[in-house]
């Protein structure tokens, strides 16, 4: 029920018949004219205000008036008391703004009726303006989630193509550009830190922080900077709405978005370069081999028209063996056809040894394409997952 009403009016006795029908019921505060009112309004806010019309100074039309074009009693219903009871003075009332209208003489049941009725409306009032403050509120967060999520979209598109981190860092630093967030991001690839800045440059303890809190939890508040972290990721907001709960909670909903994304996709670089370089050395492999084979090729002919010369010279050798004995020549020939011999034994331990590395390059080769299988099933499950972001 009503706890405060202020009764506004200029003769005493009318002060007496408020205060004597209303005790019990409510406290009520009193003002002689319409300045002292509007100043004990202000003061008091007041659940109710009771105003009569004529006054001297300034009217209870005027005070009323007042009353709604000060945002701190606009909200306080107005129940006009006087002796006016044509309709156009109940209208002229309404215009200026009054809720209720009750002629002199009244009775004490009419009057604390007609409170309890504006008293209810009033509370109705406060619970929809609140209402209508918290839906747009969830209207405004809707339309700035929307607006986020259409930049995570626009992020992952960009992401995807870029084939170097200096471009991953310029649409990276891009996301935020419209947040007017200082941040320093650092990408942690393989071995190395790659530390990028959007406002400024990363000084040598921004460096240590990341470094330092790198295992850290997801979220790190260090004052009004936070730290956020993932295995190939982190990111300092130096400038933070720490003090801005709803801000600050929107923006820890949303940078985890942008982080996975930018920390799948350096996986996906890492793969990248790690499946080039298994390429490099196959091919490399590869080629040695070729030349292995193109030079063991031109040994073994070699070796054959040599073997094949001294089978010639061994048979002309054994003719002349027959008509004249020459022991030393036909020792000579022997030794030369072992030499040649050694000659096909060490091609064939050649042989055996690009047969080695041939199945090493076959091992290099399947462990490239469970590489190359790998990074389309990651890349698959990355458009599935981003799929399902639903726009509102």
């Amino acid at each position: 029920m009503a706890k405060l009403v202020l009764a506004i009016d200029d003769d005493k006795y009318v002060h007496h018949i408020i205060e004597e029908s209303l005790t019990g019921f409510c406290k009520t505060i009193h003002a002689k004219d319409g300045d002292e009112g509007l100043r004990l309004a202000n003061k008091y806010n007041p659940d109710i205000i009771l105003l009569d019309i004529e006054m001297p100074g300034l009217s209870g039309y005027d005070v009323c008036k007042k009353i709604k074009e000060n945002k701190n009693t606009q909200d306080i219903p107005v129940m006009f008391l006087s002796s006016k009871i044509e309709l156009s003075d109940r209208v002229k009332g309404y215009s200026v703004g009054a809720s209720d209208y009750i002629s002199k003489p009244f009775n004490a049941e009419e009057l604390i009726a007609r409170i309890k009725v504006l008293y209810a409306y009033r509370q109705q009032c406060v619970k929809l303006k609140l209402d209508v403050a918290k839906a747009n509120h969830t209207a405004e967060m809707a339309i700035a989630e929307s607006g986020d999520m259409g930049r995570i979209m626009r992020y992952v598109g960009q992401s995807y193509h870029a084939n170097n981190f200096q471009l991953l860092s310029e649409y990276f630093l891009a996301f935020f550009a419209p947040l007017d967030l200082d941040i320093v991001v650092v990408f942690w690839y393989q071995s190395r830190a790659l530390f990028y800045s959007q406002q400024s440059g990363v000084c040598p303890l921004e460096q240590e922080l990341l470094e330092q809190h790198r295992q850290a939890n997801r979220f790190v508040d260090i004052g009004s900077s936070t730290i956020i972290n993932y295995p190939k990721i982190s990111l300092l907001v130096k400038n933070m709405p720490v003090d801005n709960d709803v801000l600050y909670g929107r923006y820890k909903d949303l940078f985890p978005h942008i982080l996975e994304v930018t920390n799948e996709k350096i996986i996906t670089m890492e793969r990248s370069e790690s499946s080039y370089e298994q390429a490099a050395q196959i091919s490399s492999a590869l080629q040695d081999i070729l030349k292995q084979l193109n030079s063991q090729n031109i040994e073994q002919n070699k070796s054959t028209q040599i073997f094949i010369e001294q089978l010639y010279e061994l048979e002309c050798v054994i003719k002349q063996q027959k008509i004249q004995a020459h022991p030393a020549d036909l020792t000579l020939c022997i030794s030369q056809l072992d030499q040649t011999m050694q000659l096909f034994v060490s091609g064939n331990s050649d042989l055996a040894f690009i047969k080695y590395q041939l199945k090493q390059v076959s091992e290099s080769r399947k462990a490239l394409l469970a590489n190359l299988r790998k990074e389309v099933e990651v890349e698959q499950q990355n458009i599935n997952h981003h799929s399902d972001i639903e726009l509102f």
